[in-house]
């Protein structure tokens, strides 16, 4: 049974938009429905009176109404949703024009630097001015290859004001990781800065820039931001101009938002690419509207009084959905570098001076907080903090009791789970309901979650794959160049039709709890049963011996064994008395499958550029196959030392 870790009050919950929206429903049914389960029932029993209901709540503004929710709830991929209706996702986003704080800017060792609602809005109509200039139309597409910063918001939102469609990559990716992306989408204008900081070092990207306009004669313009140089020398790139000289000098007194049909194209996303060419997402504006306003409203019971921060980049959804806050008119903290410069505690203090009420960030992260030792709680006035979430990967118990331990024991801990796909979850928070450690608190309203055995039959706490069996607003309206859907189908729909097939192997236990054991395409299956990677993490990770892990299934002797790969902390050695424990540890914890069959110490764990470990490049490695992107990777120099390792053709 897992441990209780937080009740919230009754006056917390009345006061919680999630109780609001309930109450909603009550009356507009003619229900009693007086906790979060049986509503959640009622939103997928009931799906297009769902979306209505959120679509009338979050109240949306859009120059002609829908004519019906959803076609067909039987359709997918390809159901159509809120036809008839007319909009622009930016005017949605930019409704306050007030003196409130929309953007506040936190560079590494710099100063915050704030931009209120009003300033926001005269800087988006500005640069709106300047594209519809340049030629920008609905439908062309707008890049940006920039920084957390508050002028890539500027620039999406212009952008998306006339009806074209963002895409975005965070600077440190290499100029292949670029040219797989954007060259694909043929972007019109590409927003860049001039380059970005990491570490107390300030890295140029012009150069890389230079390099990807030669091969993307699509781009008519590049807006050079100013950032690490006030005045950066444009003279290595062709067709550039600074931003400063770049956005209009009159600014319209009213902007002039393009209105487009709900499923118009608003975001192009991208898979990870570690298995091959990034596949594009086309998400449409009506359904990342409202699904972006479902998550913040209801299940992280965002308010206009709040300070929302995610530790983002650019090239990750979860910079999107923040960006999304501003449609309820919250504060957002945009922060750019690494999260321990100058020390562990910068995202702490970072915290405490802008009141921070609503935290986000990865499960990697917090478990590197817990390995340096600090303690947020005891250092810092946290008193405004009322929710800390996290993604990217399982949280483990551990990391569980590590946030109510050292950082605040009244608060909301969201762990979700969702992806780049729906641009947002399938599971996580919800502000009315008890955390219990190691799992997500819910499946997410309208989200119509199961886990299917092996037999393709749905299962309560047992083990199985993430599915889900009705469509939502916001998975894609289709994938970039796959004109037949081919792409899209292989993608999610070829193990079950009319199935979504996520990639996440999960347990939904009785009380509605979900968790995550990491991805079904690293499943390890020794011995023929399935078992988790995120078990074993969970447990070796939380060794003060280790700084990191790795596990993959090794194809051997018809079977499938265990290999485990570790990271050893600073001042630490991989013994066969170490190799014992954490066997021993395995064996007690988990069961005697989760055992490896091998130990070995590796110098580094890859991950993705938005820190995803990547079993599956690994084992592609240690079976002699190419890994054919990896300029996916944060760190592709680590896949080197699983080639050809003697200690994997052992017994």
């Amino acid at each position: 049974m897992a441990k209780l870790l937080w009740q919230p009050s009754e006056e917390r919950i009345r006061k919680t938009n999630m109780y609001r929206f309930m109450n909603v429903v009550n009356e507009k049914y003619h229900k009693d429905f007086r906790e979060y389960a049986p509503l959640y029932q009622w939103s997928i029993d009931n799906i297009p009176d769902f979306w209505a209901t959120m679509w009338e709540f979050a109240e949306i503004r859009a120059s002609s109404p829908y004519t019906e929710v959803v076609d067909d709830l039987t359709k997918m991929p390809g159901a159509r949703w809120f036809r008839g209706a007319r909009l622009n996702f930016a005017e949605n986003l930019l409704r306050y024009r007030d003196d409130r704080v929309a953007l506040i800017f936190k560079g590494e060792a710099r100063d915050a630097t704030r931009m209120t609602y009003a300033e926001l809005y005269d800087e988006v109509a500005r640069v709106a001015v300047s594209l519809k200039e340049i030629g920008v139309r609905a439908g062309d597409r707008v890049a940006g290859f920039m920084p957390n910063m508050p002028q890539t918001i500027v620039a999406m939102l212009a952008a998306t004001s006339l009806g074209a469609t963002w895409s975005s990559c965070s600077p440190d990716f290499g100029i292949k990781g670029v040219l797989d992306r954007f060259g694909q989408i043929k972007p019109k204008v590409l927003f860049t800065a001039n380059g970005y900081s990491f570490k107390g070092k300030d890295f140029d990207s012009l150069g890389r820039v230079s390099e990807i306009l030669k091969e993307i004669p699509s781009v008519e313009k590049v807006v050079v931001v100013p950032y690490t140089e006030e005045d950066p020398d444009l003279g290595v790139l062709q067709r550039a101009v600074n931003y400063r000289e770049f956005r209009s000098a009159d600014t319209p007194s009213e902007m002039e938002f393009e209105q487009l049909p709900a499923d118009h194209p608003l975001y192009i996303m991208f898979t990870s690419g570690t298995t091959g060419l990034p596949k594009c997402m086309v998400q449409s504006a009506g359904g990342i509207l409202v699904h972006h306003m479902k998550e913040l409203m209801l299940h992280c019971d965002l308010k206009r009084e709040d300070t929302i921060f995610y530790f983002t980049t650019c090239g990750w959804m979860m910079w999107n959905w923040l960006t999304s806050s501003l449609s309820v008119g919250a504060s957002l903290v945009l922060f750019d570098g690494n999260p321990f410069y100058p020390d562990p505690s910068s995202l702490w203090q970072m915290a405490q001076d802008e009141k921070i009420s609503i935290f986000g960030t990865s499960a990697g992260y917090i478990a590197a907080l817990q390995n340096a030792g600090v303690r947020p709680g005891r250092d810092y006035d946290l008193t405004p903090l009322k929710a800390v979430l996290s993604t990217g990967s399982p949280l483990s118990v551990e990391g569980f009791e590590y946030i109510y331990r050292e950082v605040k024991e009244e608060i909301q801990l969201a762990s979700i789970s969702g992806g780049s796909d729906i641009n947002g979850c399938f599971a996580g928070g919800n502000p009315m309901g008890p955390v219990y450690a190691g799992e997500l608190q819910c499946r997410q309203l309208a989200m119509k979650v199961e886990a299917f055995d092996e037999n393709g039959k749905p299962v309560i706490s047992q083990q199985g794959e993430l599915v889900c069996t009705a469509p939502s607003p916001s998975m894609p309206i289709y994938f970039w160049d796959d004109p037949e859907g081919k792409k899209y189908h292989a993608a999610y729909f070829d193990v079950y039709p009319n199935v979504w097939r996520h990639g996440d192997f999960i347990e939904i236990n009785d009380r509605g709890g979900v968790v995550i054991y990491g991805r079904s395409d690293a499943t390890l299956n020794p011995g023929g049963v399935r078992i988790g990677t995120a078990e074993i993490y969970r447990l070796v990770e939380g060794m003060e011996e280790i700084e990191d892990s790795l596990v993959v299934g090794q194809s051997w002797k018809s079977d499938v064994r265990v290999v485990l790969f570790v990271k050893m902390a600073e001042g630490h050695e991989l013994t066969d008395e170490l190799k014992a424990r954490i066997r021993t540890l395995l064996r007690k914890n988990a069961s005697p499958r989760h055992v490896p069959a091998k130990i070995i110490e590796t110098p580094a764990v890859p991950y993705t550029l938005n820190m995803k470990k990547v079993e599956l490049a690994v084992k592609k490695v240690i079976e002699g196959k190419p890994v054919l992107n990896k300029d996916a990777l944060s760190n592709p120099d680590a896949l080197d030392f699983y080639a050809n390792l003697k200690e994997l053709e052992e017994n």
